[in-house]
Parts: structure tokens; sequence; C-alpha cells
């Protein structure tokens, strides 16, 4: 369960909530240009762009959950159950990676989404697991720069790549089933509306942002993509980097899940990790965390990008509260 967002000011922003039951002590991860990416099936990637995100860093190895590299090429993968299908048989002439290694295979790679997609045409993702104890996830992406946004979903069709004209994404169902399902939420509208009910009767606007009855609140995946939606496509900010990245985070908070609402079978119980929020044009990942609302960043630039090792921040806990008077 989890909600991804590319958003424009003056710099470009992207992000994410990871919505889970439970966490893998993720990191705030800097892959340098020459740390050795070694794949499955195709090899070793000596040099690379940079990149920065959140990963879980096993074995010296980054899994990233999302990422930015320094071209400001941005990729999530999210939940995608029951439909994400990752092929046992490799086609000849592809490149077969695992979707563990996906974000890293693309943004080792591709500076922008045109290149991204060139990358995807040769690409077939297959079900080969990390290891025995952390076996594939099923997902789906996005992938977005400055200008474009795609998402990627393999599925047992083949992998299909959708232009996304609203940026956002969250999970089942797949993408061309919540693009149409906006079409019931056309008559949402961020302005005072007229009423339409009835010639004869006088219905009366009793509240602000009335425009938006109907909006769904709950916290399923596809009410989050219109909520989502709607928010993205309608928020306005100064152009500031506070202002931008400030934000970034309302527009994710409209998304998020407090401990307690959703709980799972067998009673676990899903709330929003982490948000992040990366101005992909300066390389500075910013994110909070559910204990700690306090907006921490690192600074990508700051680090030698030339190195051959992860460089990884450990999330910050919460900060307790500080009294005015």
């Amino acid at each position: 369960m989890c909600t991804a967002i590319s958003y424009k000011t003056k710099d470009h922003y992207f992000g994410r909530n990871l919505d889970l039951e439970y966490s893998y002590k993720e990191t705030v991860t800097i892959t340098p240009r020459n740390y050795p990416f070694v794949f499955r099936r195709e090899g070793e990637l000596k040099e690379h762009y940079a990149m920065i995100g959140m990963a879980y860093v096993q074995d010296e190895y980054p899994l990233y959950y999302d990422a930015t590299n320094e071209k400001g090429l941005s990729m999530a993968g999210l939940l995608f159950t029951g439909n994400a299908y990752y092929s046992k048989e490799e086609e000849p002439g592809k490149e077969h990676i695992s979707p563990f290694e996906f974000i890293p295979w693309i943004l080792g790679q591709c500076g922008d989404v045109k290149e991204a997609r060139s990358k995807l045409e040769k690409i077939q993702l297959v079900g080969i697991h990390y290891s025995e104890k952390l076996p594939l996830t099923p997902l789906h992406w996005m992938i977005a720069d400055k200008e474009e946004c795609i998402v990627v979903e393999t599925v047992k069709e083949g992998l299909e790549i959708y232009d996304n004209p609203v940026k956002v994404l969250t999970n089942n169902p797949p993408f061309p089933y919540q693009m149409m399902n906006l079409n019931q939420y056309r008559a949402l509208s961020r302005k005072d509306v007229d009423c339409t009910f009835a010639e004869d009767v006088e219905l009366l606007q009793y509240s602000r942002g009335m425009g938006a009855l109907g909006l769904p609140g709950d916290l399923s995946s596809s009410s989050r993509f219109v909520r989502a939606a709607f928010h993205r496509m309608n928020a306005e900010s100064g152009d500031s980097e506070t202002e931008s990245v400030n934000q970034f985070f309302h527009l994710l908070g409209s998304v998020e899940m407090p401990n307690g609402s959703v709980e799972l079978t067998g009673g676990a119980v899903d709330k929003t990790i982490y948000s992040s929020c990366c101005n992909t044009d300066k390389g500075i990942y910013y994110y909070t965390t559910y204990d700690n609302r306090e907006i921490i960043g690192v600074d990508m630039q700051k680090e030698d990008l030339e190195g051959r090792s992860v460089i990884s921040y450990p999330l910050v806990g919460c900060q307790g509260f500080k009294i005015q008077n």
C-alpha cells in the first residue's frame, strides 16, 4: 500500500509514501558512480550514474524502494499484488533483469524518461529472488523526469508501459483501470459550483470545499489514486525550496495511513512508515517517518560520487516536542 507523486514548481520533486506493516530498517542510501552493481543475468555494471534514495542494504547491496539519479530521473516500486507477473522462462534477445535490480538497472544507465523507454524495450523482468529469505515482492513502477512520467507494469501479457498524465501512482488495480476510474469524478472542482440538483429547489452551499463533494476519503488504493490525483493536479505553491517541499509533503499527507486505520488479515496493521520528497534537480532527498514529522534532508552532492561503496544514513527517530512558552 503506497502512493508516489511527481510534482514540479521551479524544480522537479519526486517522492512517495511507503505504507507497510513492518520496516526493514531502511536507510537513505547513496550509490556512487563506481560502485560495482552485479546483476544476476547481465553481469557487472562498473560505472553508472550516481543515485540517492531509500533502500534496504543487504550484504552491501542496495535494494532500492525509490531513488533519483544525478541526471534527475526518478523511479519508485509500489505493491502490485495479484497482477505482477515475473517470467520464469527467459526470452532470447532480451536483457533479463530481476525486479530487485530494476531500479539500479534503469537509473544507472538512463538520464531521462526517453532513454528509459528505449531501455525498457529490451528488458524482460524475470523471477529471480534476491535470496530465500528475501523473495521478490509483486511490484509496478513509476518513472519520471522533469517533463514526463510513465508507469511500468509487468503482467502475464508482457511488459506494459503507460503515459501517466496525472503523475501519481498507488497500487491495484492496473493503471488503465485507475485512469478510467477517474471519469467517475470528472464533476469534482476546486471551485464553488452552482446547484444543478433541480430547477425548483434552492440548495445552499453551506461550506467551503463543496465542489469536491464525492472525493473518496477511504484508504483503498483506487480511492487514494483519485484523491492524490485531485490534490496534485490542483496544487499550488511558491517556487522556493521551503514552499515546494512543504507542499509536496502536504500532498502525501492527504493519502497517508494513520496507525490502526487498516488492519490486515492476521491482525497486522498498515501505517505510513516513511514519506519522501527528492529535489531531483539538486539531488537532495527529504523524508519524514511515522514517529518523526520533522523534515530531514540528505544532499547527494556533498558526498564523494566517484566512490565504490554505498553510503547509508539511518533514519532519524522521534525528536520529541518543542514547547514554545
